[in-house]
């Protein structure tokens, strides 16, 4: 036998197993996106995680649901029990007269034994381990601003502009208004300004219910046309433009077991807004971040319940340039009488204890950072557990904070984009979180008790698909600020070539286009069209978030001046970079970023060759008044800055192509915006390219969507 040539056969299997796999490896990263795909419309493309995944109240169990049954696990264990299997179910299901479904629906446990969920406009209560499902109660279908109270599972809703409860079966009308211009139980309060997202507040014991009652009667009506019928009809909404008079906005307190509603005794609605309403543990006062019309003054109000008198002013807050209120007291479980107040007085947003007669205890976190959210707190530790941006302003990770010592120390070890689930203990928590390499994980932890495991890790859902390389670093400002950017590069990149650049950009406050979560925050979009030969590049300016108050707020009065300024800073760089065709930079945004696309090309005409602005504020008097005030003021206090901002004045400066794009039912930024820039390049004689999306909102959701993608990169394609 001759032992060479086996060998030698060996080895050329081995290599052309070799090479085969590597054919094959690579026929699979070779998967492009398509239209739909950016579209939002593949939900196979996004990290998957547990489904319905919480703490068991008063227990050490969590469950999850998957494709087959409803699991639970204990914390320090590994081991896991089946609650329920879907097929059970969903016989449980029919047996209620309703359809069995392909998975479980979303649910919420209200105790260690039964989850509420909900089928319809039906609420059901399940205990798994008795196998067993009961109606809790049925509302009207068109029923709106549905809000559960947790400890009473009374149900509070809306039915057009009034305002019910549903007591376990029993209906309570609670307002009966015939003027629908008068609203109870809204969440468009303030068109959703100061972290504002429901209408109603259940107290802690589920006996009276907090509302809003909004007049918007003093509001112009603004006109948003339907073309589906025939002939168009007008459908008026209520939009309060910079300058102009606010809806007036109280605050009643129905008292489920007097059958009445008082009124808190707040300041002139016209002048002043009502923010995060927020009741005391004991049930008899309500807080409320009272903010001036100029929304540079603060009061945190307590009221009586019982009276709706004013009991005191805690404390005030001024700035020259504005406060804004986002979180309201956040009190002590152990000690009732203190709260924890968040605030950006120095600064940065930080935590401050208080006590309830408004005496300021302690500062309890400091630094040129951010506390995002408090998470969680834990009696026995004395420790608060928050998500902050301390170690990177890319980042939320978790920290504690000691209220003894006010000691702050990081509690995870993998840097990203973290969330948290706490137990009803305050012991243990889920943490689900996902960073530039991580698509997604979920870790378990106990405070103290050296418990901290992976209990989750998602597949790479793109894994098949080629990608280019995304690169996050810092670039300088000319006032010496670090700016973060973001840039994806084209696959097979090849720095001997030059390629297009097009610039995502937004650029307003309360958003952050880079960080480090899955895909560096860029989505499948800018990757999409990374693929299609485009060098993709994004920054957060000045005006973003998680930055410090300074870095947002220098915009005030000027929005859009200092947001260019840093834009430009970034072009500058990709302008030194030898693979950058520095004849084809393009830009695209939306909304702010549609402004931001506008406001480029007009004060930096030479600099961009095509530009996509979609729901574009062309002229800041035509914004609302809650955020548009807040930065701008009103036109009658700063006309200057009114002027400077506006696109409209600067059309005749537009000399490369511009594809400006709007809904025709934009309740947030109105379609008159961008009508009358056009008028304006109609006027100066600049040919515009413009494309409108009928019957969509502020931006374009559903199957049009992709119709929306293939329009802006075919524009790309034309004229980059």
């Amino acid at each position: 036998m001759n032992y060479t040539s086996l060998s030698l056969s060996k080895k050329k299997l081995l290599v052309l197993f070799l090479l085969l796999n590597y054919v094959l490896i690579s026929q699979a990263q070779e998967k492009h996106f398509t239209a739909e795909d950016a579209s939002y419309n593949n939900p196979a493309l996004y990290p998957k995680g547990l489904s319905n995944l919480s703490w068991i109240p008063e227990t050490d169990f969590y469950a999850f649901t998957n494709e087959k049954a409803l699991i639970k696990k204990e914390a320090t264990k590994e081991t896991s029990d089946t609650l329920i299997f879907l097929q059970q179910f969903n016989q449980l299901l029919v047996q209620n007269n309703e359809k069995a479904g392909k998975g479980f629906p979303r649910m919420t446990w209200i105790n260690k034994n039964e989850f509420r969920f909900q089928k319809g406009n039906k609420f059901y209560l399940c205990n798994p381990e008795s196998q067993r499902i009961v109606l809790l109660t049925q509302i009207p279908e068109n029923a709106g601003n549905v809000d559960i109270s947790e400890s009473s599972q009374h149900i509070a809703y809306t039915l057009d502009n009034n305002l019910y409860i549903n007591l376990r079966g029993e209906q309570r009308i609670i307002s009966d208004e015939k003027n629908s211009g008068i609203l109870y139980g809204s969440e468009r309060v303030y068109r959703n300004e100061w972290g504002i997202s429901k209408g109603t507040f259940w107290s802690p014991d589920g006996t009276k219910l907090a509302f809003y009652r909004m007049d918007e009667t003093m509001v112009t009506d603004y006109p948003i046309i339907d073309i589906t019928s025939r002939p168009a009809k007008v459908n008026n909404i209520k939009y309060p433009m910079a300058g102009m008079p606010i809806h007036h906005v109280t605050v009643g307190v129905y008292n489920i077991l007097t059958q009445k509603t008082v009124y808190l005794n707040t300041p002139e609605p016209s002048a002043h807004y009502l923010t995060n309403i927020t009741w005391s543990p004991d049930n008899k006062s309500i807080y409320i971040a009272v903010l001036n019309r100029e929304q540079n003054h603060l009061w945190l109000n307590c009221y009586d319940v019982s009276t709706g008198n004013l009991k005191r002013i805690l404390f005030e807050e001024t700035s020259p340039r504005y406060v804004e209120p986002e979180n309201g007291p956040w009190f002590m479980p152990a000690n009732p009488a203190q709260f924890v107040w968040q605030s950006e007085r120095d600064g940065y947003n930080h935590l401050y204890l208080y006590d309830t007669s408004g005496n300021l205890i302690k500062q309890l976190t400091k630094g040129n950072w951010e506390v995002q959210e408090i998470s969680g707190y834990s009696q026995k530790l004395h420790k608060f557990i928050i998500l902050s941006t301390k170690d990177s302003p890319l980042e939320s990770n978790i920290f504690t904070v000691d209220i003894r010592n006010n000691e702050v120390r990081r509690i995870n070890e993998e840097g990203g984009s973290h969330s948290v689930k706490f137990n009803s203990y305050g012991d243990c928590f889920l943490d689900i979180y996902s960073n530039s390499e991580v698509p997604l994980k979920i870790r378990l932890n106990k405070l103290n008790a050296k418990i901290d495991k992976i209990i989750f890790t998602a597949e790479n859902p793109l894994k098949d698909y080629k990608l280019g390389e995304t690169t996050v670093f810092t670039i300088k400002n000319d006032d010496n600020d670090d700016l973060y950017c973001r840039m994806i590069t084209p696959p097979d990149f090849d720095t001997s070539k030059i390629y297009p650049v097009i610039v995502y950009v937004y650029g307003g406050p309360h958003n952050q286009l880079i960080r480090n979560s899955w895909l560096s925050g860029a989505g499948i979009y800018l990757n999409y069209l990374s693929q299609r030969g485009y060098i993709v590049f994004s920054l957060d300016n000045r005006g973003s978030a998680n930055r410090g108050f300074e870095f947002e707020s220098v915009i005030h009065r000027h929005v859009g001046m200092y947001e260019v300024e840093d834009q430009i800073c970034g072009i500058n760089y990709l302008k030194q970079l030898h693979y950058v065709d520095t004849t084809r930079i393009g830009l695209d945004g939306w909304s702010y970023g549609g402004f931001m696309v506008i406001n480029l090309m007009l004060q930096h005409p030479q600099t961009f060759k095509a530009g996509c602005a979609g729901g574009p504020v062309c002229d800041w008097k035509y914004y609302e008044a809650m955020y548009g005030e807040r930065y701008m003021d009103t036109p009658e206090e700063n006309p200057e800055g009114y002027q400077n901002s506006s696109l409209l004045s600067k059309a005749n400066c537009l000399n490369r192509r511009l594809l400006v794009i709007h809904c025709t039912t934009d309740p947030v930024v109105v379609w008159q915006n961008s009508i009358d820039f056009v008028q304006k390049c109609i006027e100066k004689g600049i040919l515009l390219d413009y494309f409108i999306y009928p019957g969509h909102d502020h931006n374009v959701a559903g199957k049009d969507r992709a119709h929306l993608i293939k329009k802006i990169e075919d524009y790309f394609e034309r004229n980059l």
